[in-house]
């Protein structure tokens, strides 16, 4: 019997994520972007080095040793590699990609642009190199370059929260899933995101950034679940999630706070917490059970709504990725 009431659990699991609140929704299966930057094979024809035989130190250790005109060459001749590799100088990065961006993203400035796949970007606001604190924001489903909009909205807001202080980093830098459906309720493209959250947090490390706080949405905190153990963070923020691919905060492997806000009329709530068969993605972070510190998120609204302006759950984020709770 415990068995079939399990499988009924998975089959209600899925029934959930391919239904999702309002109808049905389509998830069409994506192919995560990974590897080198795009641009690499005429890098390496180049003799230069191979980005993927050196981590973002490795990266930081090689710029440091060329001339500023050298440097500038490259970010010429080879924009969407240099454009792309952690552990580069910010503003060769900006440079480089702003061949490719042509001021698309506003007022942001553009650390990432991959054209593979959907797109990828992340995205600056304030400055990276000199702030005090440093957050980076991880989406969840249907987020790319092409459509960044409401993530950009969010680090805006965070942005604007902190009072300018706070540099914020939407960070899109993987492929996130389409719909909801079964990419959704599976931790494939949540894995490929991990190992690319990694490097990137380890280039900021590379670059002297501020060690960041991590906001992950949705999906987001799957792949920040993922990456828990390797990712250089003070601070793990999830709202609105689904699970983390972990039982509790010891299973994350992780130094960093773990924190969990979800509000009470998040449709994710629908959502079994079970990891059965590959399928879902575990406990509830908001469960007392989980052992994160819980954000109030009662004034927030639906999925999206956590940034909102006068809410207490931008508040509390505020004061996260500020420093000022301990």
């Amino acid at each position: 019997m415990r068995r079939f009431a399990r499988t009924l659990t998975t089959v209600a699991l899925v029934a959930t994520a391919i239904a999702g609140t309002a109808g049905w929704a389509s998830g069409n299966a994506q192919e995560a972007v990974t590897g080198a930057p795009a641009g690499t094979g005429a890098w390496r024809a180049a003799g230069l080095p191979d980005p993927e035989r050196m981590g973002p130190a490795e990266v930081a250790r090689y710029f440091a040793g060329l001339s500023p005109v050298r440097q500038r060459e490259l970010a010429r001749t080879h924009p969407t590699v240099v454009g792309n590799l952690d552990g580069a100088p910010l503003e060769l990065r900006y440079e480089a990609n702003e061949r490719s961006a042509r001021g698309e993203f506003g007022g942001a400035r553009v650390l990432a642009l991959d054209p593979r796949g959907r797109g990828q970007v992340a995205l600056v606001y304030g400055d990276l190199a000199r702030a005090e604190h440093v957050a980076v924001i991880v989406p969840g489903s249907d987020v790319d370059a092409g459509h960044v909009r409401p993530l950009a909205d969010m680090a805006s807001a965070l942005r604007r929260a902190t009072g300018g202080r706070t540099a914020v980093v939407a960070w899109a830098g993987y492929t996130t899933p389409v719909g909801v459906g079964l990419d959704a309720a599976t931790g494939r493209l949540a894995e490929a995101g991990a190992g690319r959250l990694t490097r990137f947090a380890d280039g900021l490390a590379a670059v002297g950034a501020a060690e960041p706080s991590v906001f992950c949405h949705s999906y987001g905190s799957v792949v920040c679940g993922l990456a828990a153990r390797d990712l250089k963070a003070k601070d793990l923020v999830v709202f609105g999630s689904p699970g983390m691919r972990a039982e509790n905060v010891a299973e994350l492997g992780t130094s960093a706070r773990v924190w969990a806000a979800k509000d009470p009329t998040d449709w994710i709530d629908r959502i079994p917490n079970v990891e059965f068969a590959g399928l879902g993605h575990g406990t509830d972070p908001t469960d007392p059970a989980f052992g994160a510190r819980r954000i109030p998120a009662d004034d927030a609204t639906g999925h999206g709504g956590y940034f909102a302006a006068g809410t207490g759950s931008l508040r509390a984020f505020a004061a996260i990725a500020e420093g000022d709770v301990r």
